[in-house]
């Protein structure tokens, strides 16, 4: 799940790592749906990405050059917004601590885990379990060289910016935080408790998941990003398919107007049974994979 979760908000880990990269090519997914005077391109984003990723050419490229509007899972907010948004949905009040909401194993791992990763033991105390997880979960990747200002949505809306194409989210930061603060005790349990076993090989997890990205394996996707959904009905509903239904219906409705629209979303959100292209399917939409 946390492999999931890394990839969803790397955003909030301020990943950065400005050593030069070898140049790798990379051919990820990507869907379209047309009628007669709309298109729609669908693309799964990996919102970290090594520097010298080759992915923003080809057919994406030409998708997104054709496109009059960029969509993106969400427009993230300047970062002293998004830090008074963590404040108020992410920490702990004044006093309390991450001990007295999870069980005493579960805060012992956590502050080996946080030991091995060079850190604190105490550095979370002041956490919600689920931001704890997500701050646990990406402290591996910082020594991988993984890069938000290359990832998906950076490149996608600098160059958007530059050739003056709107910008739009399906959701908005405070919605996708919020998401998280509303999961139950046991959910938020189960996330601390899967970063956790995964902070060791963290890494590893995501360079395989980049790997089935960079090829355009969705199949592959869908296991390493989405199968420890079934651990929990509550968590795969509230990230998963709940959102896949929102989205398809606002995507659903977007193809009522005319134009041609780039969307990026989550590579797990276009991966698996599950996948927004099968809720697409159900409002009458044929979806079709672009071939390179």
């Amino acid at each position: 799940m946390l492999r999931r979760l890394l990839l969803l908000l790397a955003p909030l880990a301020l990943l950065s790592c400005n050593a030069p990269q070898p140049a790798q090519d990379a051919d990820p997914a990507l869907w379209v749906i047309r009628d007669h005077d709309t298109t729609i391109y669908l693309f799964g984003s990996v919102h970290a990405l090594k520097p010298g990723t080759g992915w923003f050419d080809d057919e994406v490229k030409t998708a997104f050059d054709r496109s009059g509007e960029l969509t993106l899972e969400l427009v993230l907010p300047p970062e002293a917004e998004i830090a008074a948004m963590l404040e108020e949905l992410g920490m702990l009040a004044p006093g309390d601590t991450l001990a007295r909401h999870v069980p005493p194993e579960l805060y012992a791992q956590v502050r080996a885990a946080l030991v091995r990763a060079g850190q604190k033991p105490d550095m979370l105390d002041g956490y919600e379990p689920w931001l704890a997880a997500i701050q646990l979960a990406v402290l591996p990747t910082r020594s991988q060289g993984y890069d938000s200002e290359d990832g998906v949505e950076a490149v996608l809306t600098k160059a958007a910016k530059a050739s003056g194409k709107p910008v739009t989210g399906l959701e908005t930061a405070r919605e996708q935080f919020g998401m998280f603060d509303r999961l139950s005790p046991a959910a938020q349990q189960l996330l601390l408790s899967q970063a956790v076993d995964g902070s060791n090989e963290m890494g590893f997890t995501v360079a395989r998941i980049v790997a089935a990205w960079s090829k355009g394996d969705t199949d592959t996707l869908a296991k390493l990003m989405n199968d420890e959904l079934t651990q929990s009905p509550e968590l795969a509903r509230t990230l998963l398919t709940a959102r896949n239904q929102r989205w398809a219906a606002l995507i659903a409705a977007r193809m009522d107007r005319p134009g041609v629209v780039f969307v990026a979303v989550g590579a797990g959100h276009l991966a698996g049974p599950q996948g927004l292209q099968i809720e697409l399917a159900r409002h009458g939409f044929r979806v079709m994979r672009v071939n390179y």
